[in-house]
Formats: structure tokens, C-alpha cells, sequence
């Protein structure tokens, strides 16, 4: 579609009483005509009644005040001399740079109404208002790329900031409503500045279409925008405009979209300049902003209908246009919020349609379809637009698997643990997607030489003579396996220049032996594993491996591995999780008493409420069948696929005692809590082994930093027959004394000794 016509409308204000209105339609010279002082007061004086405190604040869709509103400002601009009339009715519509100071720039022109009609979603002629900012072009002579869409996305969710932002969504609505052009979507996942300044480096200038922060936004005590970042731990962090234009280092893409309440709001009316206004002063040249509160639901939305324009090679002016006229479509009360501030540079399209000759394509594949099932070549994990949560342990992870040997917490392996279904593989899959730079070899199951052998045959190599020469050498059994995984690994190998991922799923089918209790390597992976992480090692790669096992194991020697243990989804990350379930999301159709049920059957597992959500939607089962139905197949899937119960009984009795108390609390505690249920003199030593064999859930708290665990509910049919009723009472106590010392008067320390 055309691009829109551009006109620009100057307020210049000629003294404290009196400006002048200059509209330029591009030919000849600009028409003027004054205004005074009381009419611009009135203006500003109905907007501050009218914008702020009623409709908006309700979030009405269709309220009265907001069309009366527009009509004001439309008969502001339009005045005697009718100046609206030659933009109205000009298909394909047009693009309006309004240049003015202050509370005039404040001021929602986004409301323009003729005829009780919205200019901004008008089906024929929409008018796209443009705050212009300086008189600088940051880009002249544009050429769309002719590739798919690049966007560099950045979400933040601080600890203890609510409401926790359903981000993920975000995320999957872009890629779903881009489907068909593609977008190559980059994560970056610490939700902190240092972090966007290494990718926006790391990746150049120029490489990125658009920047996308999504988060929260306020104004400070000193009235100031800040955007809510987080810190290193990911705590609370606040950043201005400058320090996210001191990250970006002068690599501006050519629009930032900064999708967070207010950061579109000048405050104190217009006195100081909004966090969007400050961007552009700071070089980036088009940056989108929200005016007020805006809902998770529509920014959503917006984004997706935005990118789905701007992937498909429209112009960001028409791009902006169609999110905006899909929001009013579907009755959402934000549709007019959002703002556009831009330098001269213009709105053209950033990439070319799909069917341009010679685009290029995404060659990378979703990292789900890495994970196939080896019988029905189904994906066994997450797809990247389901997955939700765990968002403290994807930035843990990130950081081993990132930083260079040698230096604080990199790791040469990650392991990742946990009972049964409570998504270790999508977590790999996930931290794949994360690494695009990195090429990906995926085992599953039992893995021998052979097997291993078997990477040569992947699409990792740059060149074919680098793929024949790795085979050379994997092949040739002389040498010791540890001398040739070196030189493929080294600098001037077939994979020198080419980091990979080397991922073993499901690690416990095969590669680990029971000994004493306890699981120690095959003998075949205890050759693999070993000269892999040493190979890594000894030749400086950037290459890493992953595993996920249900159970720990000893560590190689003179290798680093770092472990990272998953727990039962949070109520945060649960609920994001039922709202992408067709049966068990709030609101279904589904008996509200056999939702709960099935929900509870779960105890946080999302495996387990992936299944139930099939069980419960059929149909053939009665009310009563249906719920036996629900709480028979949980049970069954606790004892044959999380959690055998021979290898339960097969602990110490004192052991499994201690899993009983501890399950008293059904929430994760510190170590602290659990000596103090189980005081035992080999808490120490239970605590070790139940983590090892997955019985216990040991998370990272991202307060204290300090471990903590929980026993899963999904445990407690096999674990509260243990206790008497005494014990049961006793270690409820135990536990509330001291979770109250260490969470309310703060007497114990966590982590200290009984």
C-alpha cells in the first residue's frame, strides 16, 4: 500500500500571548494564522478535565467526552480557514508531523474527530499524528531491506514489581502474526541495560529493524520517565532515557517501540519532555510510546498487528495506522494511547513484501523441532510461542553458557534437573532459541560412539570440506577420542569458528548407571562426556553442553558443570501457563468444580496439566466419571512417569521421613526450614541425595540468592502416610517457628546452621 501523504503543522509561539499556526502541505509556501493565549488555555484546560480523569481513567470505549475532546482540537486546527478540509478524504490517508513546545505537543491529537468520526482509524483517509522532535534527519535516502524483519526484544520483570507482565504472550504474538513473512526475533533475556548494551553491540549497528522494550514505566519523585529495568539479580532498577541511550551506544534501529504505561506522557502537562521525546533528542528516529496505563491485552495486540504490517513491508506510518484501526475494531478503550515521536527522517518501509526477487529467508529452524520424538517425529517440548516462565533460571543459565572460560560462573556443561515433566527439555529448547549464534546438535535418550558420531551428519558446518574432515576424525579410532574432539574444537578445526550446542536430552535413559544408591555415568558417556567438556576446555570454544537428566551425577574431573534444578511452576507462571489451555484457562466452558480438581491433580507439573487438559475436555465421561477420571490418571502418572515408586522405598527410611515434613510446606523453603523439620544429624546428607535423585525440588531464591527447596504436592500421596499425625502436627510447627524467625522478625539467617 502507498505510503501516506505528508503535511506538517507548526504551533510557533511568537510571544507569551500570542503563536502562530503554519501548515505546510508540501507546495508552496506554508499557510499561517494566530491564535491567542486564551484559546490555547482552554484547549489544554479541557484536555486536563476531560483526557485524564474520566473516560481514559475508566477505560470506556466510545465515551462521549473523548469524541466531544476531538472535535475541540480538530476545530483548533481546522479554524476559519478550514485547513483539515484538504486532508480529509485524500486517500490512502495522511501522516500529520505536528512541531509545537510543551503542553501543546501534550495534547492527544491522536482524538482529531470531524462528524463524530476518529480521524486516526477513519477505513479510507486515517490521520496519523507525528510529534516531531528538532529539525535533524537522521536518515535520508531509505531502501528497504530485502530480507525478512529484525527485531531486537527486550523485556523487563523486576522481583516484586506487580503485575507480572505476561511478556511471554508478547513475544508469541509477534512470531504468530508474522508467521507467513517471518521475523527473526532476538530475546534479550536479562531485562537489564548492560545486557542491551552487549547485544546491540555484539550484532552492530544497522542489523537490528526494531528495538522493542516491553515493561513498566513511571515517573520519578523528581518527575522524570524511568523505565523499570532490572538489576544484575534482577531486582529493581530504574532507567532514564539517556542511560537506555547510553546502552545503545548510538546503534539505533530505525524504530523503538517502548511499550510500557506513561512512556509516551510528558509530564507535569507537557512542562517536561516524555520519555519517547527524549529518545529521539537522543538519536534513535522514530520511538513509539504509551500516553496512560495501557492494558496487557491491548499493548499486546497492537505489537502484533504493528509488526505483522511492518513484516509484511508496509511503512511504519501505515503500519502504526492498521494496529491502531485493529485496536478500535475490537472495541479496545486504548486505541488512541499511543503515541509516535519522530525526527525528520522518513516513515518509508524498512523491508521488502515476502515475494520480492531475491529476499532472503530465516535459515534457522524453531528449536522445538530439534526435540523430536524418535517414533512419531513430534515435537516432545514447548513451542517457543507456549513456553512460560522460569525466567530467573533462563538468565542463570544464560550467563554459564555465555561467559568465557575462566571467568565467574562459566561452565563448560549446564545440567539441568528435576523430577519428571516439570520441563527441562523446553527449558533447553528454550535457552537454544536464546543463542541463535550458536549451531545445535541434540541427542535423545542413550547416546554411544556411534551415536555420538553422528554429529558429523548434522547441518553445523560452514563448508563441506569441514564437514568431511570432522568425519575423518571421528572416525578414526587410533587416536584417542580426546585428541580428535581437540582438533575439531580447535581454532583451525571444522568447527573452530563455528559455536555449537551440544544438548543430551533426557540424559538419565541410558547414560547413567545406579551404584549405591546413586547414579554415576555409563561407561560409554563416562568416555564421551569427559573428553567433550575437556576438549572445550583445553581449546578456549565458545561450544557448550547441555543436559537434562532427572537425576544428578558426579561431575567429570577437572571439568566445570553447573547445575540448575527446576521447580514446580510458581502462581505466576502457572497462571500464564492455564491461559494458553483450552480446557483448564479461567473462563472456560469447562465445570468450574472439575477445573479446580484437575488443576490441584497437577500441583504446578506442566507436563501433568498439558495431559489433564485433554482428559478433562472428553466428553464420553459423566460429571463424577470424569473427575475419578482426572484424579486416576494424575495418580498414575505420578507413579509410571515422575516418579518411580521403587526408587522412593529403595532410600533411607529417615530419608523419606524428611521428604514427608518437608512437604508440610507447600511452598519452597530455605535449608534453614528444612533442618529445622528434620532434625536429623544427616539432614545434610538426605538433603544431597533426594536432590540428586529428583525427589526434592532445590531452586535459587531470587531475593537471598540462597537455595531453596520444596517437596511437589504431586509427592504427597506417596509420602504423607510416613508421618503420624503427631509428627505431621509437629513438623507444621517446626516449619511455621521458623519460616516467622527468618521471613518476619529476620532473627535466623538462612543458610546457618540449626
Amino acid at each position: 500500500m502507498a505510503e501516506l501523504h505528508a503535511y506538517e503543522l507548526e504551533i510557533f509561539e511568537q510571544t507569551s500571548d500570542y503563536s502562530e499556526l503554519r501548515l505546510s502541505t508540501g507546495s508552496g509556501r506554508p499557510q499561517a494564522r494566530g491564535v491567542d493565549k486564551a484559546a490555547i488555555e482552554g484547549l489544554v484546560g479541557a484536555v486536563e478535565r476531560d483526557y485524564s480523569l474520566n473516560a481514559v481513567a475508566q477505560n470506556v470505549f466510545g465515551a462521549p467526552q473523548l469524541r466531544e475532546l476531538g472535535a475541540k482540537l480538530a476545530t483548533f486546527l481546522d479554524g476559519d480557514e478550514r485547513w483539515l478540509t484538504p486532508v480529509l478524504g485524500n486517500p490512502p490517508g495522511t501522516t500529520l508531523r505536528i512541531t509545537t513546545a510543551g503542553r501543546l505537543r501534550h495534547l492527544p491529537w491522536e482524538l482529531l474527530a470531524v462528524d463524530d468520526s476518529y480521524l486516526a482509524v477513519s477505513g479510507h483517509a486515517p490521520l496519523l499524528s507525528v510529534r516531531a522532535v528538532g529539525t535533524n534527519t537522521a536518515l535520508k535516502d531509505i531502501k528497504p531491506a530485502n530480507r525478512p524483519l529484525r527485531v531486537l526484544f527486550m523485556a523487563t520483570s523486576p522481583e516484586g514489581v506487580e503485575p507480572v507482565l505476561n511478556f511471554e504472550a508478547e513475544e508469541a504474538s509477534i512470531l504468530a502474526a508474522t508467521t507467513r513473512t517471518g521475523t527473526e526475533l532476538v530475546v534479550e533475556e536479562s531485562g537489564t541495560l548492560e545486557g542491551l548494551r552487549f547485544l546491540a553491540r555484539d550484532y552492530g549497528d544497522g542489523y537490528f529493524d526494531v528495538l522493542h522494550l516491553s515493561g513498566h514505566a513511571t515517573i520519578n519523585t523528581e518527575g522524570q520517565p524511568v523505565f523499570l529495568v532490572e538489576n544484575e539479580f534482577g531486582g529493581l532498577a530504574y532507567a532514564t532515557a539517556d542511560q537506555i541511550a547510553q546502552a545503545m551506544a548510538g546503534h539505533w534501529p530505525r524504530l523503538v517501540f517502548v511499550s510500557g504505561c506513561l512512556t509516551g506522557n510528558a509530564p507535569d502537562a507537557g512542562v517536561f519532555p516524555s520519555m519517547s521525546e527524549s529518545l529521539v533528542r537522543a538519536g534513535a528516529p522514530t520511538v513509539l510510546g504509551w500516553a496512560l496505563p495501557v492494558g496487557d491485552v491491548s499493548a499486546t495486540e497492537f505489537a502484533a498487528e504493528l509488526y505483522r504490517s511492518l513484516a509484511d513491508g508496509q511503512p511504519i506510518d501505515r503500519a502504526v495506522v492498521e494496529a491502531r484501526q485493529h485496536l478500535y475494531a475490537h472495541k479496545r478503550g486504548n486505541w488512541h494511547l499511543l503515541r509516535v515521536y519522530a525526527d525528520r527522517s522518513p516513515l518509508a518501509p524498512m523491508v521488502t513484501p515476502l515475494n520480492t526477487k531475491g529476499r532472503t529467508r530465516i535459515q534457522l529452524r524453531h528449536a522445538d523441532q530439534e526435540f523430536l520424538d524418535p517414533r512419531t517425529q513430534q515435537s516432545r517440548v514447548a513451542a517457543r510461542s507456549a513456553f512460560v516462565g522460569r525466567r530467573r533460571i533462563i538468565q542463570r543459565c544464560l550467563h554459564n553458557l555465555k561467559q568465557p572460560l575462566g571467568s565467574d560462573g562459566a561452565a563448560q556443561a549446564l545440567v539441568l534437573s528435576g523430577m519428571g515433566g516439570l520441563g527441562k527439555s523446553s527449558l533447553a529448547a528454550r535457552l537454544l532459541e536464546r543463542m541463535p549464534t550458536h549451531r545445535r546438535v541434540v541427542w535423545y535418550g542413550r547416546v554411544d560412539l556411534a551415536k555420538f558420531r553422528e554429529l558429523t551428519d548434522r547441518d553445523i558446518f560452514d563448508t563441506l570440506e569441514q564437514q568431511i574432515e570432522a568425519t575423518k576424525l571421528l572416525d578414526n579410532d587410533q587416536a584417542p577420542l580426546l585428541a580428535r574432539l581437540r582438533r575439531l574444537l580447535d581454532i583451525d578445526g571444522p568447527l573452530g569458528q563455528t559455536p555449537c550446542l551440544f544438548v543430551f536430552d533426557d540424559f538419565e535413559d541410558g547414560n547413567l548407571d545406579k551404584r549405591d544408591g546413586a547414579y554415576v555415568l555409563s561407561a560409554e558417556m563416562a568416555e564421551i562426556l569427559p573428553a567433550l567438556l575437556t576438549a572445550i576446555r583445553d581449546t578456549g570454544s565458545p561450544s557448550r553442553v547441555i543436559i537434562t537428566s532427572r537425576y544428578r551425577f558426579p561431575v567429570p574431573a577437572e571439568t566445570t558443570v553447573a547445575f540448575e534444578s527446576l521447580e514446580t511452576l510458581t502462581k505466576n507462571e502457572q497462571d500464564k501457563k492455564l491461559a494458553n489451555l483450552s480446557n483448564l484457562r479461567p473462563g472456560s466452558p469447562l465445570d468450574p468444580d472439575i477445573r479446580r480438581r484437575a488443576i490441584d491433580a497437577a500441583a504446578g507439573n506442566p507436563r501433568l496439566l498439558d495431559w489433564l487438559d485433554l482428559i478433562v475436555a472428553d466428553t464420553s465421561l459423566d460429571v463424577d466419571g470424569l473427575i475419578r477420571a482426572v484424579e486416576q490418571e494424575a495418580d498414575r502418572f505420578r507413579r509410571e512417569t515422575i516418579l518411580a515408586q521403587n526408587l522412593l522405598r529403595s532410600q533411607d527410611p529417615e530419608l523419606q521421613r524428611m521428604l514427608a515434613r518437608v512437604n508440610v510446606v507447600e511452598l519452597p523453603v530455605p535449608a534453614e526450614t528444612v533442618r529445622s523439620v528434620h532434625d536429623h544429624p544427616d539432614a545434610a546428607r538426605h538433603t544431597d541425595r533426594a536432590v540428586q535423585l529428583g525427589l526434592i525440588e532445590a531452586g535459587t531464591d531470587p531475593e537471598t540468592r540462597e537455595p531453596r527447596y520444596y517437596v511437589s504436592n504431586v509427592l504427597r500421596p506417596l509420602v504423607r502416610p510416613l508421618l503420624t499425625d503427631d509428627e505431621y502436627t509437629q513438623a507444621c510447627a517446626a516449619a511455621a517457628r521458623s519460616l516467622y524467625e527468618l521471613w518476619v522478625t529476620g532473627s535466623a539467617t538462612p543458610g546457618s546452621p540449626s
